[in-house]
This record gives C-alpha cells, sequence and structure tokens, in this order.
C-alpha cells in the first residue's frame, strides 16, 4: 500500500509546532546566551556547585533547542526528498523517505512525550531505589534483574548513574539497592517507575521446579537543590559508620568507610558504601536523604491538596507491572495496558514504550 505522503508530513508538522510552541525556542535562545556569558566569566569556577548548575543548565538546552532544530529540519528534508523523488518516479529515493518518515515519526512522538513532563521536579536528575519485597529468593533475585534494567535503561540513553548503595541477599540477588540517574528530566521520566513490580516463573531456586510469584518495589525521587531549603539540624541525626562488605559477606573495605544515616523525627534511614571513603559516603547519604525528607513534603502537601478538593486524592495503586515468564511470556502495564512479549528486551532495559505509555497515562489522569 502506498504511503500518503501529503498527509503524513501534514501531521508531522502540526505535531512538531505544537511542540516547539511549548519548548519556545526563542525564549531558549535568550536563556542560552545569558548562560553563555555567565560560563565566559572568569571566575565562574570559583565556585564550584554554581559553575556546574550554570554549564549543566547550558548543556541541557542546547540539546533540548538542538533537538527540535534538528526535527524540524529534517521534516524539510524529508518534503523535498518526496518531491525529487515523485517528480523523477525514483523508487530509492520513494524507499528511502519511507524509511525516513518511520524514523521522524518515532522522534517526534518522542520528543512530544517530552513536553507532557511539566511537574514541578520534572526536569531533576533522579534518585532510584529498589527493594526486594514478598517472595523470598526470587524477590531478591528480581529486584537485582529490575536493577540491572534500569541502569542498562540509562546506559542506551548515555545517561552517567552512580550506585550509591547495594544491600546483597544471602542466597543470590540483593536485598535493595539505591542509585542516581544523571540527565535532565530523569525524574519526570522515571517516576513512572514508581510502584510494586510482579514477577511470574518457574523458579530457578525451587528444586520441584514450581512456578512462584515475587514482588519488588521502586521508589523514585527528584535530587534536591540547593533552592529545595531542606534544613536538617545535626540533632535530628543519628551517624552510624560500619565496614562495607559485597556479596556472601565478603569484606570490601578494611576500613569502617561505609556511612548509614537515620532522621530521627520521621525515622528514614539511608546508606551509602560505595564511595571510597567515609567523607564520601556520608555526602551521597545526605543527599539521598534530603530528595527522600523533599518528597515527603511533597507528598503531605499533595494530600492536603487533595483532602481540599474532597476527592480522596489521585491513586495509581501500588502494584504497576508485570512480567510474566510461565506459561507464556509477557510484560504487561496494569495501568496504561501497554504489553510486549519480548521479556528478554524489557530486562536488557528497552523500557522507552512503557515509560512513554505511563507519560502520557499520567498527563491524562490529571486532566
Amino acid at each position: 500500500m502506498a504511503v500518503d505522503f501529503g498527509t503524513s508530513l501534514a501531521a508531522l508538522d502540526r505535531s512538531l509546532s505544537s511542540i516547539e510552541k511549548v519548548v519556545d525556542p526563542d525564549s531558549k535562545k535568550a536563556e542560552i546566551a545569558s548562560l553563555e556569558e555567565q560560563v565566559a566569566a572568569p571566575d565562574l569556577w570559583d565556585d564550584q556547585e554554581n559553575a556546574q548548575r550554570v554549564t549543566s543548565r547550558l548543556s541541557h538546552l542546547q540539546n533540548e533547542l538542538n533537538r527540535v532544530e534538528a526535527l524540524r529540519s529534517r521534516l524539510e528534508d524529508l518534503g523535498v526528498l518526496v518531491e525529487l523523488g515523485t517528480e523523477e518516479g525514483d523508487a530509492d529515493s520513494i524507499a528511502e523517505a519511507e524509511r525516513e518518515l518511520t524514523r521522524l515519526s518515532r522522534d517526534v512522538e518522542a520528543m512530544e512525550v517530552r513536553t507532557l513532563l511539566s511537574g514541578e521536579y520534572d526536569e531533576r536528575e533522579a534518585v532510584v531505589t529498589i527493594r526486594a519485597e514478598a517472595g523470598g529468593v526470587d524477590a531478591s533475585d528480581f529486584a537485582e534483574k529490575l536493577l540491572r534494567m534500569y541502569l542498562r535503561w540509562a546506559e542506551r540513553h548515555g545517561y552517567g548513574t552512580e550506585v550509591y548503595d547495594t544491600s546483597y541477599a544471602e542466597e543470590a540477588g540483593i536485598k535493595s539497592a539505591t542509585f542516581t540517574v544523571r540527565a535532565p528530566f530523569a525524574y519526570g521520566t522515571l517516576s513512572v517507575e514508581q510502584g510494586t513490580h510482579r514477577l511470574v516463573r518457574i523458579s530457578p531456586f525451587d528444586n520441584q521446579g514450581r512456578r512462584q510469584t515475587s514482588f519488588a518495589g521502586v521508589d523514585v525521587l527528584p535530587v534536591t537543590e540547593e533552592t529545595d531549603h531542606i534544613d536538617i539540624p545535626e540533632s535530628d541525626l543519628r551517624i552510624d559508620v560500619f565496614r562495607s562488605s559485597g556479596p556472601g559477606g565478603q569484606s570490601v573495605n578494611t576500613t569502617d568507610s561505609a556511612v548509614r544515616i537515620t532522621h530521627l523525627p520521621t525515622g528514614v534511614v539511608v546508606s551509602c558504601q560505595n564511595e571510597k571513603s567515609q567523607l564520601q559516603n556520608k555526602a551521597a547519604a545526605m543527599r539521598v536523604l534530603q530528595s527522600r525528607l523533599l518528597e515527603r513534603a511533597r507528598q503531605e502537601k499533595e494530600a492536603e491538596m487533595n483532602a481540599l478538593k474532597s476527592d480522596g486524592g489521585g491513586s495509581w495503586g501500588a502494584q504497576m507491572r508485570s512480567y510474566v515468564l510461565h506459561p507464556y511470556q509477557m510484560v504487561k502495564d496494569l495501568r496504561t495496558e501497554h504489553e510486549t512479549g519480548n521479556t528478554d528486551a524489557v530486562f536488557d532495559g528497552e523500557i522507552d514504550a512503557f515509560i512513554d505509555a505511563g507519560i502520557r497515562w499520567r498527563k491524562q489522569q490529571d486532566v
């Protein structure tokens, strides 16, 4: 069946125009010019935290502007290719135009999803915690699979990650792990992954080969910034140091460099053992603690607003995705109904379709 290029190109133009209204390239260019002046200042790096914030913001804006401009340029080039191919009856050009139309449609749709991320903290980097829940050793193994899945997802996108703390289970897998994803909009993107994930399979740890259902929880928090004003008095903290350990209890460090911080008023506990020094581990643990307290404050504020609305709040429900490996293979999101039979690809980090569907679903809930 021949592709209707006229209709397809017009639809892409409308989608891209709506994206450009949200992104507002002119305001982005103005902010980029201002940030470039700051970057050029000789004393920029006298304040390293501010310098990193300025350069990170500049890089993000430039990348976002370049993405929109590149999509517009590709759309214009595609129109020219279609016109020339049609006029000259060039089958190869038409075939290439069809392939580029498919690629461009996918990229415009991905950018369109990005414009839906407009929450207060959506632009921020993310702190992700994965915990084994019900299911014994299978749950611990499942939690480790999820950890690898998210790290592979970040790697596929070229996003930096840093694992702060890993608590290994005795037999296999992990009890919990906390890591950051260092990319703009990482929080807004990954926040739809929060909830309980369920795995159904023939347990490799059951010598009778029985089917086992296990669960793992995913928490996603925004990384805190100086402007958040999370004031934590020293008197509210209990700080314990201990020796880092790896799988099977094997010592990773011969000194007490790992740090556990307990926030006494709330009972929130965080730990970090993957940095080289006690000072670095304490700083990393404090960043995670601040993120958790920020999210706690956000949830309390949201609960107050929901109470005022008298609608009971917009709960998503805890269980959000099911991974079935037996008697058939299927990964299905229980909120969006998005599903795939390629379970291996999902566990290897191919979860963009689930994330995009989740972002669209969340936006619909807010309407």
